[in-house]
């Protein structure tokens, strides 16, 4: 399918309909997205957490996420959803009035386009500060984590590129698990609860879940504190961009 656009209330955004893997880098090159640019892949959720928690999660994203991928120009790409970790990204980038591309991979049999509703319990809106949409093959959450990570090493090439793992439940482990089969750098923001928590404390040697032993066993997963702020994340993610530049 090519390109095509699609108008939320006060903006527009592109959206591709994508039906195999084979044809994603052609269809990748009939887009506006810059191609061998720093890409920053935000994974995870944003429930149950404490109001101050909330509120420092918010801060991951208009402190140190949004503003670094502006400063570098990168590409962001998450699940493109107007939920938990994919809505603080939009609603962060239209807070600085950025300008980076801001990528959401969905699966197309679960998301509602602007005007449309569903008689789905899980579907979801697309979120109306992202600039593109990728809508691959799959009815469920999840189907769309293999994409996700190809999509956003496509893009980035030979230009460096991390992921960043804030919350997260059971749909945060594929996405974890197939970013760092590409072979991407896993940031995990301990504190931020469920699947984060978990996998960090994986990293400091209490594992409590098969699959973050073998995420571990990769030797691309840290993990910063919720606690330290800001500026700790944004030190990691500025020191992997920097690489090749």
């Amino acid at each position: 399918m090519s390109p095509c656009t699609i108008t939320f209330s006060d903006r527009t955004a592109t959206v591709v309909s994508v039906e195999s893997l084979a044809e994603f880098p052609g269809i990748l090159n009939n887009t506006d997205i810059p191609q061998s640019r720093p890409t920053l892949v935000v994974i995870g959720g944003a429930s149950r957490l404490n109001p101050e928690d909330s509120d420092r999660v918010r801060l991951l994203f208009t402190q140190a996420l949004a503003p670094i991928a502006q400063r570098y120009q990168a590409v962001v790409v998450d699940g493109g959803t107007d939920t938990g970790v994919m809505r603080l990204m939009g609603q962060a980038r239209a807070e600085l009035h950025a300008t980076f591309p801001l990528i959401g991979v969905s699966p197309i049999g679960l998301v509602t386009l602007p005007g449309q509703t569903s008689t789905l319990e899980d579907a979801a809106p697309l979120e109306p500060n992202h600039t593109h949409f990728f809508l691959v093959p799959g009815a469920r959450w999840g189907d769309e984590s293999i994409w996700l990570a190809q999509v956003a090493s496509a893009i980035a090439a030979d230009a460096p590129s991390i992921t960043v793992l804030i919350n997260g439940g059971d749909v945060t482990w594929e996405d974890a698990t197939q970013n760092v089969n590409m072979g991407r750098s896993l940031i995990v923001v301990a504190g931020s609860g469920r699947t984060a928590d978990i996998l960090a404390a994986a990293v400091h040697g209490d594992v409590s879940d098969d699959r973050a032993k073998k995420l571990i066993q990769s030797g691309l997963v840290r993990s910063i504190d919720l606690a330290d702020g800001s500026a700790a994340l944004a030190q990691i993610i500025e020191a992997a961009f920097m690489i090749k530049r």
